[in-house]
C-alpha cells in the first residue's frame, strides 16, 4: 500500500493539471468569441387608454429622456419592422406614431385612429 500512495498523488496532479490546462483554453475560447446581441425583453402588457410617456417609450424601445434625434431613429427603425404596406398592423402603426408625438411633445396622447 505505501509504494501505491506516490502513483495515486502523481494522477492527482496530473489531473489538476490537465483540467487547470482545459479550464484556461475554455476561458480564452469563451473571451475570443464575437459579441453577441443581448436578448431584450419586450412590454409584456397591452395599451392604455391614454397613452403616457412610459408606455410611449416602451413602445419605441428608449428611455422617457432620449434625445429628439435618438427617437426618431427609434420610431423609424420600429416604424420599418411594423409598416402596414410590409405586412404590418394599421393599428400598431398609429400606436407608434402616437408614441413618437408624445415624446416629441406634438401630441397629449389617445391620437391614435382606433
Amino acid at each position: 500500500m505505501n509504494q501505491a500512495t506516490p502513483f495515486i498523488a502523481g494522477l492527482a496532479v496530473a489531473a489538476a493539471a490537465y483540467a487547470g490546462k482545459y479550464s484556461i483554453r475554455a476561458w480564452q475560447a469563451f473571451k475570443a468569441r464575437p459579441p453577441t446581441a443581448r436578448i431584450r425583453r419586450f412590454y409584456d402588457g397591452g395599451f392604455q387608454p391614454t397613452m403616457t410617456r412610459r408606455e410611449a417609450a416602451l413602445i419605441l424601445g428608449v428611455r422617457e429622456s432620449t434625445p429628439v434625434d435618438k427617437v426618431k431613429e427609434a420610431h423609424r427603425r420600429v416604424m420599418v419592422a411594423n409598416h402596414p404596406d410590409a405586412g404590418g398592423s394599421h393599428y400598431l402603426a398609429s400606436k407608434i406614431n402616437e408614441a413618437k408625438d408624445i415624446l416629441l411633445g406634438k401630441g397629449k396622447g389617445s391620437g391614435s385612429a382606433f
